[in-house]
């Protein structure tokens, strides 16, 4: 028989997309999943009466996301997969200001024009800029302040970054932000029943080609052996050639005590931002049209993103719910990670209030609260010189993660391509 025996230590995007691309080159696949269902980050839920998934954590892809798109076209998903353009809006001193297109930066009130028209140019050049290196040794924030003014940067594009990464936000590259400006479309992508079930349809495409996937089933520990590795699960143990593990920098520490003190040092540095995100089910609309509404810190709120999903969405396929997310990025010590659903609620009640004056707590059918401790790298000056390589110092032995796409930020699009990268380099390597 040829080809590699491989276990996968995941099945969110970049597992599964690894499994798919190995066994279509000929290798042997088992994936082991801890949780229930596949998807990782980007998995769902489905309440009673509701026909499609809703994502535990926000969700959308852009036009420009390539390597997700060329994958839903491979499985027949390309007429499954559609583009909505929704209002993105920002939040400024008590009203609510769509902010999704350059005619209406050119139309912000608080601005004065010639801030407005210098916002334009410098956002069109970090757009259709094409090198990114040279800004590795700028942060975003010395930068932007510098070529937009203290005032623009203040109101419009520091509120991501303080959002984004709390109180490290000054340490994080230029290099991230151009990333993040240059993928950005008006248009953001999304899968009919949600991504959960474009995951269910990655899995089903992996088993139909003869791999195996295992929901329930945590590895706990990785051992190499003169003949492979060994996996230590909960129950009993398995052994494969080559070993995959696409899950947290951490939880890979854990797993493989073994690994070389310079590889677990750069395992170590790599830092990061968790998430907590309290979903509403509510019987009225929230806004009038608005998808997502980012709130500076500056502003007093207990969240970051106010996102009314059914206003991307339609609620026919949520049952008739409307869909609200409050959510927000924190230390991973934070006492949110604590809170019940409800507690969170009571908590983030006054900033919802302050978004709808008339929002009654009576008008909430169903709430449920999801939290990640890892969630969101966070990347310091001259990060790509930190970032540990997929082929770790053990032969045979590979992690693939969101900590390692810098400079593009996280999400299913960069999973789905680090997923193909890190199989090209096992079945070659």
């Amino acid at each position: 028989m040829t080809g590699y025996d491989i276990g996968i230590i995941g099945a969110g995007f970049t597992g599964l997309t690894a499994a798919y691309r190995l066994l279509q080159a000929g290798h042997r696949v088992t994936l082991y999943e801890a949780e229930p269902q596949v998807g990782g980050l980007a998995a769902g839920f489905r309440d009673e009466g509701w026909e499609w998934s809703l994502e535990r954590f926000y969700h959308h892809i852009f036009a420009t996301d390539k390597a997700i798109i060329r994958l839903a076209e491979a499985l027949g998903w390309q007429d499954r997969l559609f583009f909505p353009r929704p209002t993105t809006s920002i939040y400024h001193e008590g009203r609510i200001y769509p902010l999704d297109s350059a005619l209406r930066v050119l139309t912000f009130e608080p601005l004065p024009l010639p801030d407005r028209l210098r916002f334009g140019a410098v956002a069109a050049m970090i757009k259709f800029n094409p090198f990114w290196k040279p800004w590795e040794g700028v942060t975003a924030d010395e930068w932007l302040s510098r070529a937009l003014g203290e005032r623009a940067y203040r109101l419009l594009w520091q509120p991501l970054l303080e959002g984004k990464f709390g109180e490290a936000y000054r340490e994080v590259p230029m290099a991230w932000f151009w990333a993040r400006i240059a993928k950005r479309t008006p248009r953001l992508g999304y899968f009919e029943g949600g991504f959960q079930r474009f995951a269910e349809a990655l899995a089903a495409a992996v088993r139909q080609a003869g791999g195996q996937v295992h929901l329930g089933k945590a590895v706990q520990r990785i051992e190499k052996r003169p003949d492979g590795f060994r996996l230590t699960l909960a129950e009993g143990e398995a052994h494969h050639e080559r070993v995959l593990a696409t899950v947290s920098p951490r939880r890979f520490l854990t797993m493989a005590p073994d690994l070389p003190a310079d590889y677990a040092g750069l395992l170590r540095g790599l830092r990061s931002m968790g998430a907590v995100v309290l979903v509403l089910a509510l019987s009225r609309r929230m806004t009038e049209g608005h998808y997502w509404i980012n709130i500076p810190k500056r502003e007093g709120f207990p969240f970051l993103a106010f996102v009314e999903h059914t206003n991307y969405i339609s609620r026919e396929h949520y049952g008739g719910d409307h869909l609200l997310y409050c959510g927000d990025y924190l230390p991973a010590d934070h006492p949110a990670f604590g809170m019940s659903a409800e507690a969170l609620f009571e908590h983030y009640l006054p900033g919802i209030r302050r978004i709808t004056p008339d929002f009654r707590p009576n008008q909430v059918r169903r709430l449920w609260k999801f939290q990640a401790r890892y969630a969101q790298p966070l990347p310091t000056l001259h990060q790509s010189r930190r970032i540990p390589p997929l082929a770790t110092p053990i032969e045979g032995l590979f992690l693939a993660n969101m900590s390692q796409v810098y400079p593009w930020d996280r999400g299913t699009n960069y999973a789905v391509a680090w997923g193909e990268k890190v199989a090209d380099l096992i079945g070659s390597a």
